[in-house]
């Protein structure tokens, strides 16, 4: 009787024991993207600045043009640029990395 109650508490033990499906892949994840993150934020400033400065083109291009209706552009840009400051700060709070 006492060693059925063993056999079946060390089979208790040794299930409890056993890690979730897909947790191992997650940290690993997540320690490939703490290690890659500042390279990746600094390509995604890289990329707005590009763009910040195609889309500063167009506007200023507009305007030239005589299309004195360009506000609309001016907020889609300027929203651009507060996503992507914004985008870093989640992205940095998500992964735990810190900014600096």
């Amino acid at each position: 009787m006492l060693l059925l109650v063993f056999v079946f508490s060390m089979g208790i033990i040794e299930s409890k024991a056993q890690v979730p499906p897909g947790i191992q892949e997650i940290n690993e994840g997540k320690n490939m993207m703490a290690r890659n993150f500042r390279a990746l934020s600094s390509a995604v400033l890289v990329l707005g600045a590009l763009f910040g400065l195609l889309g500063g083109l167009r506007v200023y291009n507009n305007w030239q043009l005589g299309r004195r209706n360009i506000d609309v552009e001016v907020a889609g840009w300027f929203g651009a640029c507060i996503f992507l400051s914004v985008l870093g700060v989640f992205l940095s709070a998500l992964y735990q990395v810190p900014l600096a």
